[in-house]
Order: C-alpha cells, then sequence, then structure tokens
C-alpha cells in the first residue's frame, strides 16, 4: 500500500493555521507518523504494542 492511499488521520491537537502537525495511520502492523506540512517526506513506523506504551505515556496513565 503506497504512504497515498493510507487513510492518515489528522492530531486533535493541530491548530486551524496547520502549524506543527502530525498525522497517524494505523496498517496491521504499524503505526506510521508523518508531518502534514511535508507528506512526501518520509514517515516513521512503529510496531502497534510500541505505539500504544507510547499514547499511554503520554496521556499520564
Amino acid at each position: 500500500m503506497s504512504t497515498s492511499e493510507r487513510d492518515w488521520h489528522k492530531s486533535s491537537y493541530s491548530s486551524a493555521q496547520g502549524d506543527s502537525c502530525v498525522e497517524v495511520a494505523v496498517t496491521e502492523r504499524a503505526v506510521r507518523v508523518r508531518d502534514s506540512k511535508d507528506v512526501a517526506r518520509p514517515h516513521l513506523a512503529v510496531g502497534r504494542a510500541e505505539w500504544s506504551r507510547f499514547v499511554g505515556f503520554a496521556a499520564g496513565v
């Protein structure tokens, strides 16, 4: 699946001006993260379990 075919979701904390935005796309094996201002650049891919731990940590859980 190409990067453009993935279902990317923008962070709910992104401002209306479009600055400092990240987008994520969840696939069967990984969560992919990219800069929404420059989608042509390579994205970061992490395992789903690792992403879950990161989100829990960031949320203070």
